[in-house]
């Protein structure tokens, strides 16, 4: 484990494997090395070729968290590992990860093509939207100690989980990781929180990119994240989109690496 200091002095963990090409990992909601191996697993098919970074985003795992807490301080995040990593790179986001990796090319960081996996907007009826106070519940929730009340909106107002699905995964070995970041989920909410509404993407929030961007979706994943990535690539000039057979919410290592590299060889 390596760390790099942001810009407001916050120290961001981080692990890198291979050679090559930088390429680096922005995990979505609740996810941080610990918890997900696959940027490792990714290394090591294809670390002969790229050099593959994964971080704990600011309030998880071994990175720091200085308050206040806004969007753009993830953003520096990103841009102080993109520095370590030589200046440029090619950067893998997912999940609501995918929208801060996409907002931080939008605001000029130097990335140099941008993978997508399903960006979790809510553009169509075909999810409940994100519930109107749901920063404000979770921040509330958080102060109060009540971070398994906070951890069960997300799954529930967030991820747009059946309610009756919550007590199984309180029963799993997940719960206790979900509980430990779960300050950290009103993060992904700001980033998302004018995205998950039910309404037509904003045509001017992303209109300043100019980055290469794939955007996939898993053919076996939840309707409302299929609309989402169409929606996306319709709004971006840059865009191409990309179905990936059989994949959900969750892709495997071994599906995702070969779309990575050729995306990062496509001219």
């Amino acid at each position: 484990m390596s760390t790099v200091t942001s810009a407001d002095g916050t120290s961001i963990a981080y692990e890198a494997w291979g050679s090559g090409q930088p390429l680096i990992f922005v995990d979505g909601a609740t996810a941080h090395r610990a918890v997900s191996p696959k940027a490792a697993e990714v290394a090591e098919l294809l670390g002969d070729e790229f050099r593959v970074y994964a971080y704990d985003r600011r309030g998880r795992g071994e990175s720091g968290d200085t308050a206040p807490y806004a969007v753009p301080r993830e953003i520096e995040d990103l841009a102080a590992l993109i520095g370590e990593a030589g200046g440029s790179a090619v950067v893998c986001g997912f999940s609501s990860g995918s929208v801060l990796a996409l907002d931080a090319a939008a605001a000029g960081l130097p990335i140099t093509k941008l993978a997508m996996f399903e960006p979790p907007f809510v553009v169509d009826d075909s999810r409940p939207p994100l519930p109107t106070d749901y920063v404000e519940r979770l921040d509330t929730l958080v102060a109060e100690g009540k971070r398994g009340e906070a951890a069960e909106l997300f799954l529930t107002g967030g991820a747009g989980l059946p309610p009756e699905f919550v007590p199984g995964i309180k029963q799993s070995p997940m719960w206790p990781g979900l509980e430990a970041v779960a300050h950290t989920i009103s993060y992904d909410g700001r980033v998302m929180q004018d995205v998950m509404r039910g309404q037509p993407l904003p045509t001017d929030r992303w209109s300043a990119l100019t980055t290469p961007v794939l955007v996939l979706y898993g053919t076996g994943t939840a309707p409302s994240l299929i609309s989402a990535a169409k929606a996306l690539a319709e709004l971006l000039p840059t865009a191409t989109l990309q179905g990936v057979d059989g994949e959900q919410h969750d892709v495997a290592a071994d599906v995702l690496a070969p779309v990575l590299q050729q995306f990062a060889k496509t001219e």
